[in-house]
């Protein structure tokens, strides 16, 4: 790793933190390496839907994260869009800490692919996903989150 990618890495994270729908949600986003990342976060009760369990915004908001941090984490100067994701969801959420984590499938050029999973506290798989992310004519440089300070 060089230092720049790791300063990129920081700068995302930031980036990250600083998004406002993310003051909804108590979660942290790490960029563990080059096309990987891990999200940890806490389900509350406050998103559940009428059946108590985590309602399935709650699952894509995260696997997408993931799997965007993911693929933005090998692009330094633009910012990444979903373009589509597909979701799979394999087990209701009732609370607690859910690990979210994205790993870079494909592309580095325009389009990029990347996949993402969703872990409960027991070590089960409770949601996949695996998107394509496409390159931005918004420059990452240019964003009051991203910063590596």
């Amino acid at each position: 790793m060089t230092p720049g990618a790791a300063l990129h890495w920081r700068a995302l994270e930031s980036l990250y933190a600083s998004a406002p729908i993310n003051r909804m949600f108590q979660s942290t986003l790490s960029v563990t390496a080059e096309g990987r990342s891990r999200i940890v976060f806490q389900v509350e009760p406050d998103v559940f839907h009428a059946a108590g369990a985590a309602h399935g915004t709650l699952y894509f908001k995260m696997l997408d994260d993931a799997a965007f941090y993911a693929a933005n984490s090998l692009v330094t100067d633009r910012f990444l869009l979903t373009t589509a994701f597909n979701l799979h969801l394999s087990k209701p959420v009732r609370g607690g800490t859910l690990v979210a984590e994205g790993h870079w499938v494909s592309g580095r050029r325009r389009v990029l692919v990347a996949e993402s999973r969703l872990i409960d506290e027991e070590g089960d798989e409770v949601g996949r996903g695996t998107g394509t992310f496409m390159r931005s004519r918004i420059a990452l440089s240019g964003l009051p989150g991203y910063s590596a300070v």
